[in-house]
């Protein structure tokens, strides 16, 4: 059998790889945060590990890394910045001595309120509503699902 080749069933058209829509979406999405979280200081990455942060503190470091999918290699330096900041503190666990707890400053719980903007900002940004973005999402939770072979 002859292989076909026109671009519609070019199974190697650059156009049909889902890894290249995943990663020219994902270099867009992401620069569109980075106005939106400049007044606050922080890095797209950073926003990650304070969405964390504002919804389970405290977290050992490594539950952290686990919940935003950052190496400790990664991690630890972004954790060091925003301990800079005053966002954070990191320090030993009182139950267990190897393990590092990461706990919101006062400061790092207050800028909180300014991040309620980002999710609506972002939304006027993509021009997408609710329904569209939960739609986007739970198809995303399941590729990441399928990657990690939870399904």
């Amino acid at each position: 059998m002859t292989p076909v080749t026109s671009a519609d069933t070019d199974l190697l058209a650059l156009e049909s790889q889902v890894c290249f829509a995943l990663a020219v979406a994902s270099r867009r999405v992401i620069a569109l945060y980075r106005p939106v979280l400049e007044p606050m200081g922080l890095t797209h990455p950073q926003y990650l590990v304070m969405l964390a942060l504002w919804q389970y503190e405290p977290l050992s470091v490594r539950r952290l890394g686990e919940l935003v999918s950052l190496e400790p290699a990664t991690l630890s330096p972004l954790l060091k910045r925003l301990e800079a900041l005053g966002y954070l503190t990191r320090s030993r666990d009182a139950q267990d001595e190897r393990s590092l707890k990461v706990t919101l400053t006062d400061v790092g719980r207050d800028v909180r309120q300014q991040a309620l903007e980002v999710p609506p900002a972002i939304m006027a940004k993509l021009g997408m509503d609710g329904d569209e973005l939960g739609n986007l999402h739970a198809v995303l939770t399941d590729v990441i699902a399928h990657t990690d072979g939870k399904v």
